[in-house]
């Protein structure tokens, strides 16, 4: 296949639909606002001489992955076998896939690995070592990444601590392939303010550099030092010791970006289309065709700033409506209302007007639905439609 083709899922026709008539739920893609995101990260790094290995969980979607990438065989980085399989059909060679092995994976990371694909793997443990030894082959070493929690966030070993990060290095030896050490300052999501979204930042690049340093003078070769979440690849002030930063959210952006201060709501390029199906006018409750199925039922806003309930309700050109969200979700209703906190608002939304609804989350929102309709900046017509890859 063309790497370089979009994949239509639907009639010809469906791509003149306007957003006035087509089927709701469903998930939008400003692709104007999408491409700003890219760029905007892409030329970040390129200024600061540090490689882009770009993430592959949020968009799920080569259509929208090959803009993302910096050449036509990666670097990428995956959270799914599924999403390895996806990028290897499409012609991706260099993948990364960061979520720590689990030995019965291993099979089918061999598999994938054929015909000359760089699939690494992740681990923090001796034991998932021992695992990975076991399942390589001595002449084609499995390449190994050691995961490091660098703020207390997940899954890794602290850098600090050389005995284990040692002794996973020795278990390795000589029958699987050390490349380097992998961290994600998760905690950055939980950052308010420029000062400290920079210190997450640098103590990311710190863990990251500290570890590989422990191995390197222990003669453990660390070819790769890789850091990256959203938040911090905007803000770090410095990349050195630093090869690679991973991200992928930024590709959409969404309500927590915006809250933390990384993006505007002007930036998001994910939206959900929905209808007015009803009202609770004693309530002041507006009710959509779209609940948890379609928006999820991440709250990820719920501890920042500003609530933006399950997501922020704008019109059908994709203006915000003021101070109306989603509030609460069932399966497949939402109801619209004003935010907590703010005056009641009795607006009139007719039973059949179309409205947008910008996510908490773009990956929890985006793996709700199968395909993307994209659309340009203010514009009111489908013009393709991408699928998503799902499952794991």
């Amino acid at each position: 296949m063309n790497g370089l083709s979009s994949t239509n899922i639907c009639s010809p026709s469906d791509l003149s639909q306007s957003l006035q008539t087509m089927d709701t739920p469903c998930l939008l893609v400003d692709e104007a606002r999408m491409d700003n995101n890219i760029h905007r990260l892409r030329d970040r790094l390129q200024k600061a001489g540090v490689a882009f290995r770009p993430h592959f969980k949020t968009a799920k979607s080569w259509d929208v992955f090959r803009r993302m990438m910096t050449g036509p065989h990666g670097p990428a980085t995956v959270s799914t076998l599924r999403e390895a399989e996806e990028l290897i059909r499409h012609g991706v060679t260099d993948i990364t896939y960061a979520v720590g092995i689990s030995p019965d994976k291993l099979p089918r990371v061999q598999r994938l690995r054929k015909d000359g694909i760089t699939l690494a793997v992740l681990l923090d443990s001796v034991e998932q070592a021992v695992a990975v030894v076991s399942a390589s082959d001595p002449s084609d070493p499995i390449p190994v990444l050691i995961e490091l929690d660098c703020d207390g966030h997940r899954s890794g070993v602290k850098p600090q601590d050389a005995p284990l990060l040692l002794a996973i290095a020795k278990a390795l030896t000589p029958t699987a392939r050390l490349m380097g050490v992998l961290t994600h300052a998760g905690e950055s999501y939980e950052a308010r303010g420029q000062a400290a979204l920079e210190a997450a930042a640098e103590q990311e690049r710190m863990a990251a550099v500290t570890a590989a340093e422990t191995l390197r003078a222990a003669g453990h070769p660390c070819p790769v030092v890789s850091v990256g979440s959203t938040p911090t690849a905007f803000t770090a002030q410095s990349y050195e010791g630093v090869t690679e930063v991973r991200a992928g959210v930024f590709v959409f952006f969404d309500l927590v970006q915006a809250g933390i201060g990384i993006c505007t709501p002007d930036d998001i390029a994910l939206s959900v289309l929905s209808t007015v199906i009803g009202h609770q006018r004693e309530k002041g409750w507006t009710i959509i065709d779209a609940g948890w199925t379609a928006l999820s039922s991440d709250r990820g806003t719920a501890g920042q700033a500003v609530d933006q309930g399950y997501g922020l309700v704008c019109d059908v050109a994709g203006r915000p409506l003021a101070d109306l969200v989603v509030t609460i979700v069932n399966q497949e209703h939402g109801i619209v209302a004003a935010r907590p906190g703010c005056p009641r608002l009795d607006c009139e939304l007719p039973i059949g007007t179309r409205l947008r609804i910008l996510p908490n989350h773009a990956c929890a929102t985006a793996t709700q639905h199968d395909r993307y309709h994209v659309i340009g900046v203010g514009k009111n017509t489908v013009r393709q439609v991408w699928e998503r890859c799902r499952g794991w």
